[in-house]
C-alpha cells in the first residue's frame, strides 16, 4: 500500500512538473515571437509603481485620500500595447470623466434649485439620467462612434450615473468629484507618458509593416506557383511550406482595422507625418485579401491530378510568365510600401504579365479546346481565369499604392541620389525617369553630348 501511494505521489509530482515546464516554454515562445511583449509588461509595471506614489507618500494621500485608488485603476485600464491604443483610451477616459462629472454636478444643482419638494427632486434627477443614458447608449451604435469613442461613451454613462446618484445623498459630492477627476487624469497622464517615452510601440508602424508583408507573401506564392503547378519545381517540402504563408493574409481584416483606428490617435513619429492616410492602408489591405482569396483557390489546384499533363502544357508558358512576373510585381509593391517610395519599379513586371495574360486569353478562347475533352479542360480554364483575376488585382493594388505614395508624399530615392551626384559617370541611369513617377512638379531631362576634347581631336 505504501509503495502504491509513493508511486501515485511521484506520478502527480511528475505531472505537475511537466505542466510547469509547458507553461514556461509557452511563456518563452511568447517572448521570442515578439520581444516587445516583455517590454510592455515592464512599462505597465513601471506606470503602476509611479502612480502608487499617491498612496505611499503621505502629502499626496492627504490631498486625495481614498480617491487615489482611481489613479491606479486608470493605469490598469488605460495601458495598452501600442501608443495609439493607450492615447485613445486615455483621452476617451479623461474627457468622458470630465464631461460626465460636470454634467452630473450641473444636473444636481439645477434640479435642486428648481425643485420644491423631496418628491420632485428625485423624479427630475431620474428623468435626466434616463434621457442622457438612453442617448449615449444609442449613439454607441453609430459606426464611427463605435470604432473610436465606444470606451469613452461607456465611461461617460458610468461617471454621470455615479455622480448624479451619489450627489442626492452625499453633501460633499463636489469635493469627491474633484478628487476623482484629478486622480483619473493624473493616472491617465502617467500611463500615456510612460507609453510614449519608454520604448514606444507605434500602431502605425505595425500597420505599415503588416500591409507590406502581406503583399510580399502573395508575391512569394505566385513566384513558386507556376513551377509547382506544372511539375517542374525543384524545391522540397520547405519550398511548399514557404508558399503557404499567404493564408495568414485571409484573416487580417480585423487586425488592420484596429491598428488603423489606433494609429489615428498617434502623433507624428518617424516617417509618418500628421494626418497620415491610414485609411488608404485599409483599402490596400482589402485588395490584398481579394488577391489572397483567388490565390487560395489556386492553391487547391496544386493537388489536383485529374487534368492530364498534355492539357496543362498548352498554357504552361504564358502561365509561368504571368505568375513569375506578377509575383515579382507584388514583391516590388511590398518593397515600395516598406521603403516609402513610389511603386514605379513594379511597372515593368506588370506590363510583362499583361502581355502573357493577353496570350493566355486568346488560348482559352481558341486553341485550348482542340482535340480536348471539355470536362478535362475545365480545371485548366479555371486556373487560367483565376490567374487573370490575380493580374487585375495586382494592377488595382499598384494604383492604390500609387495613390498612397501621392497622399503620403513618398520620395523617390533614385531622383535624390541623382541630384546629389551630378558628376557621376552613371548619371544617365540614375536620372532616368519612370513613366509612373508623377509625384511632384518637376521633370528630369538628360541630354547626351559628345566629349569636347574628342571632337577636337577628330577635327584635327
Amino acid at each position: 500500500m505504501a509503495s502504491e501511494a509513493n508511486r501515485n505521489s511521484e506520478g502527480i509530482a511528475a505531472a505537475c512538473v511537466t505542466k510547469v515546464m509547458d507553461v514556461m516554454l509557452q511563456l518563452k515562445k511568447l517572448g521570442e515571437e515578439d520581444p516587445r511583449r516583455v517590454i510592455h509588461s515592464f512599462k505597465v509595471a513601471l506606470a503602476i509603481t509611479l502612480v502608487s506614489a499617491f498612496y505611499y507618500f503621505k502629502p499626496l494621500y492627504d490631498g486625495f485620500g481614498s480617491s487615489a485608488m482611481w489613479a491606479v485603476f486608470t493605469v490598469i485600464v488605460v495601458s495598452e500595447f501600442s501608443v495609439g491604443a493607450t492615447l485613445g483610451k486615455g483621452l476617451n477616459r479623461g474627457l468622458a470623466t470630465f464631461l460626465a462629472g460636470a454634467l452630473g454636478l450641473g444636473s444636481y444643482y439645477i434640479v435642486k434649485s428648481i425643485s420644491t419638494g423631496d418628491v420632485v427632486e428625485p423624479l427630475l434627477l431620474g428623468f435626466i439620467i434616463f434621457l442622457l443614458t438612453a442617448g449615449a447608449t444609442y449613439i454607441r451604435f453609430l459606426p464611427r462612434m463605435k470604432a473610436r469613442y465606444d470606451y469613452g461613451l461607456l465611461v461617460f454613462i458610468l461617471t454621470f450615473c455615479l455622480v448624479s446618484v451619489s450627489s442626492y445623498r452625499d453633501s460633499e459630492i463636489l469635493d469627491i468629484a474633484q478628487k476623482r477627476v484629478t486622480t483619473i487624469l493624473a493616472g491617465g497622464l502617467i500611463s500615456v507618458l510612460v507609453c510614449i517615452f519608454v520604448y514606444p510601440i507605434w500602431a502605425g508602424g505595425d500597420l505599415h509593416n503588416l500591409v507590406s508583408k502581406n503583399i510580399e507573401k502573395l508575391g512569394n506564392f505566385l513566384e513558386g506557383f507556376g513551377e509547382e503547378y506544372f511539375g517542374i519545381s525543384e524545391g522540397g517540402e520547405s519550398n511548399k511550406s514557404f508558399m503557404q504563408a499567404y493564408k495568414s493574409v485571409l484573416n487580417t481584416k480585423q487586425v488592420e482595422e484596429n491598428l488603423a483606428n489606433f494609429a489615428r490617435w498617434e502623433p507624428c513619429h518617424g516617417p509618418f507625418r500628421f494626418r497620415h492616410p491610414w485609411q488608404q492602408y485599409l483599402k490596400i489591405g482589402n485588395l490584398s485579401r481579394q488577391c489572397a482569396y483567388r490565390i487560395d483557390a489556386l492553391n487547391g489546384f496544386l493537388k489536383s491530378t485529374k487534368t492530364p499533363s498534355e492539357i496543362r502544357s498548352k498554357i504552361q508558358e504564358p502561365c509561368i510568365k504571368m505568375t513569375t512576373e506578377t509575383g515579382k510585381a507584388l514583391k516590388e509593391l511590398a518593397m515600395a510600401i516598406q521603403k516609402m517610395i513610389p511603386p514605379s519599379a513594379a511597372d515593368t513586371h506588370i506590363a510583362k504579365s499583361n502581355i502573357a495574360a493577353m496570350s493566355l486569353r486568346s488560348m482559352t478562347k481558341t486553341g485550348l479546346w482542340k482535340d480536348t475533352n471539355i470536362f478535362e479542360a475545365i480545371p485548366v480554364v479555371t486556373v487560367a481565369s483565376l490567374l487573370l483575376d490575380v493580374v487585375s488585382c495586382t494592377e488595382m493594388l499598384r494604383e492604390s499604392i500609387q495613390e498612397l505614395s501621392i497622399i503620403a508624399k513618398f520620395k523617390n530615392k533614385d531622383s535624390k541620389i541623382a541630384t546629389e551626384q551630378p558628376n557621376s559617370p552613371h548619371q544617365e541611369e540614375a536620372t532616368q525617369p519612370r513613366c509612373s513617377d508623377n509625384i511632384g512638379p518637376y521633370h528630369v531631362i538628360t541630354i547626351n553630348q559628345p566629349p569636347t576634347n574628342l571632337s577636337q581631336n577628330v577635327n584635327s
